[in-house]
């Protein structure tokens, strides 16, 4: 079977997808997007994003490399130790990671919040309702009674006792322009994106370059790893972290599969 293959245009439930398929992982998040549109949670423009993540994803060898792992761990770390962190959600992080983002929420003890920029009622509501539906108890953002400084577009809406007022931030899969700014507001700014080379990892303070997918479950496993670590050994794994060598060694790996 080539690398290249596909599965049935047909499958309506991501368990008919074969887990011995060669690009059984890239298949099953083509598979949560689509349903995520079905649904009203993705966006269309949400399609395309993850072609450019799933492209990214195969030059890294869809596997979290060892610079990824050490970011997740020191993102837990931060997380653990923040006062009010945040998770942000947008449509994709919704149709991929779920239940991943609400088990890791309740382990750091996080807020999470929905954050769009195409943002509509109805669509605010939908994310709510299927974050409740794996298990949020939850779910800020709908109040949107606050604003990003320095930022015009949809995103600039959070909820003032969310990531307004939050001091550790995982925004996944996010624009750079809002990671720009939410970096402004001085916030310590986690990034899970699969391209070394763009602004939101860039301005992160710990850039994670790994599929979502792999990123969330990894954090929250080292998150449970350290639960009972002591505020000063949290603090050395966050000082130890870093993240300008992490960026270069994603680039090199896209580069030269090394």
């Amino acid at each position: 079977m080539s690398d290249y293959e596909t599965v049935s245009a047909d499958v309506e439930h991501e368990d008919e997808i074969p887990a011995d398929h060669p690009r059984y992982q890239d298949l099953l998040t083509r598979h949560r997007i689509e349903k995520g549109v079905e649904k009203g949670i993705t966006h269309l423009q949400g399609m395309h994003a993850e072609g450019r993540g799933s492209a990214f994803d195969y030059l890294l060898g869809e596997e979290t490399i060892p610079s990824a792992d050490a970011a997740e761990r020191a993102a837990a770390a931060h997380l653990l130790l923040a006062d009010h962190p945040v998770l942000s959600i947008n449509g994709n992080v919704a149709a991929l990671v779920p239940a991943e983002m609400v088990e890791l929420a309740d382990v750091v003890d996080a807020d999470l919040e929905v954050n769009l920029f195409n943002r509509t009622p109805e669509r605010l509501e939908a994310i709510a309702d299927h974050l409740r539906g794996h298990g949020a108890d939850e779910v800020k953002g709908l109040e949107a009674d606050a604003r990003i400084p320095n930022l015009d577009h949809q995103r600039a809406k959070v909820d003032e006792d969310g990531i307004y007022a939050a001091d550790v931030v995982l925004v996944p899969l996010e624009d750079g322009d809002r990671a720009e700014a939410l970096e402004e507001m001085g916030k310590t700014e986690i990034v899970i994106d699969l391209n070394p080379l763009s602004r939101s990892p860039r301005v992160a303070d710990v850039p994670i370059v790994d599929n979502i997918v792999r990123a969330v479950p990894n954090t929250t496993a080292h998150a449970r790893n350290l639960a009972d670590a002591s505020e000063a050994e949290l603090e050395v794994i966050v000082e130890e972290f870093d993240r300008e060598r992490a960026l270069e060694a994603a680039e090199e790996r896209i580069r030269t599969g090394l």
